[in-house]
């Protein structure tokens, strides 16, 4: 995975930071295109594999509608409530549809391990519950930007 970051270099998370960080973090901001062009930004529980962040999206939303029509995105994942506590990453690409959709639980072996990951963060277990209402995206990110306010005090 690149890092494409050029400024606030002293501040970015190091790749340890931030996958521990992507994968204690539940929520994320997706933002998409709409079709007339204006931004969308909804929030979304996810999981992150080590290497792409899957987002598991009721397929009936606007969200959904704006990527299957663009599949370009950005999605931010941040915490801290005062100026010095701010951290986050923000990643940004093209989604890739993953499975059934929406997901009812057919077997999938390329949606084992996430399914796992995401049921055990998100619910507390082991196997995923399918409501036949979500749906799998993939973003391996192309970019990848992230910050962590705390390391200001030892600069």
């Amino acid at each position: 995975m690149a890092v494409t970051q050029r400024r606030g270099r002293k501040i970015m998370m190091a790749p340890a930071e931030m996958d521990e960080f992507l994968t204690t973090q539940r929520t994320c901001r997706v933002a998409t295109v709409s079709a007339d062009g204006a931004p969308h930004v909804s929030p979304l529980w996810f999981a992150w594999d080590g290497t792409s962040l899957w987002l598991y999206s009721i397929t009936r939303s606007k969200r959904w509608a704006d990527l299957r029509r663009d599949p370009r995105v950005a999605v931010t994942v941040d915490a801290g409530e005062d100026y010095g506590e701010l951290r986050g990453v923000e990643l940004s690409g093209t989604v890739e549809f993953v499975g059934e959709a929406p997901r009812t639980g057919e077997p999938d072996p390329e949606l084992v391990d996430v399914e796992r990951l995401f049921a055990r963060k998100n619910f507390g277990l082991d196997e995923m519950p399918h409501d036949g209402r979500h749906a799998w995206m993939r973003l391996t990110p192309e970019s990848i930007a992230s910050w962590d306010f705390r390391k200001l005090a030892s600069l």
